[in-house]
């Protein structure tokens, strides 16, 4: 397993929260999920073998966020 943190960009709410949570979690290979409001964080921690970063990042900005960093 491998754990990665993205900053995501665009979240103001609980709602967003869910959101990044629910499309980082249906990625194929994501086994846990933490979103954080406030700093803007999002640590996934997922398989590599099943997914790569690049899906993770394009899951969150089909969603309506921006990655950074």
């Amino acid at each position: 397993m491998e754990n990665v943190t993205l900053k995501v960009d665009g979240m103001s709410c609980g709602g967003c929260v869910a959101n990044v949570e629910r499309v980082l979690k249906a990625v194929p290979g994501v086994v846990t999920v933490k979103v954080q409001l406030s700093p803007g964080l999002a640590e996934v921690n997922f398989d590599p073998a099943r997914t790569q970063v690049a899906a993770l990042k394009t899951a969150v900005e089909a969603a309506g966020y921006d990655i950074t960093g």
